[in-house]
């Protein structure tokens, strides 16, 4: 087998078994329409802290249970009731600041874009920096937040596809494939791309992806 195909038959075993997003983990059916982008706002909010997946996740799925599926819903709960969900799905350690910040964070895209995340897209009129810096003005989302963010949309949001970011490329180092978001790409088809990211990024965050994908691909 080829150095390319071994790559291939990697990238397949690894879409296989461990090629879902993050999104669709916590429900979310990922559209281009204010509420499903913005429950993946929220997701990458609580992603970005340092704090387990499965709990992030968990308590995405608690808040949306709770309604607060829409900045206006997010904006109108109380901070209580925010503190109560994130409890309620295990986010106990970060959940008092986290609420403020997703209280605030829903104003602010009240305020400045009606709640419709679109809106932001379009103000960065194309720039992929731009619009990385204007994520970063919604309280709780760093740099790694924005990430997620685009990582998880790139599906509907079509010009960022392929967006394969740093925690990606290092799964796919732990994998022995490429370190280069282009040639990554070529691994799969467009329609996968964001599931290929979000099981690359299982990669480098838990070594049991590693030690499933890479004997089977021996094979």
């Amino acid at each position: 087998m080829s150095r390319r195909g071994g790559q291939q038959e990697i990238a397949r075993i690894l879409l296989d078994r461990h090629g879902r997003t993050y999104a669709e983990e916590a429900g979310i059916r990922v559209r281009d329409t204010p509420q499903p982008l913005y429950q993946v706002l929220v997701l990458a909010i609580l992603l970005s802290a340092r704090i387990r997946a499965s709990v992030a996740v968990a308590a995405a799925r608690a808040l949306f249970g709770a309604g607060m599926r829409t900045p206006r819903r997010m904006a109108e709960a109380t901070w209580q009731q925010r503190v109560d969900a994130l409890g309620a799905g295990g986010y106990r350690r970060y959940d008092e600041r986290t609420s403020t910040q997703l209280g605030d964070g829903a104003t602010l895209l009240l305020d400045r874009y009606g709640g419709d995340l679109r809106r932001m897209r379009d103000a960065a009129d194309g720039d992929l920096d731009a619009l990385r810096r204007v994520l970063q003005e919604v309280p709780g989302l760093g740099p790694a937040g924005a990430d997620i963010f685009l990582r998880e949309v790139q599906h509907v949001w079509t010009e960022l596809a392929p967006y394969l970011d740093a925690k990606a490329v290092q799964g796919a180092e732990r994998l022995g494939l490429p370190a280069d978001s282009e040639k990554l790409s070529r691994l799969v088809t467009d329609d996968d791309a964001a599931a290929f990211a979000s099981a690359l990024v299982r990669a480098a965050l838990d070594r049991s992806v590693v030690d499933d994908v890479l004997p089977a691909s021996a094979k």
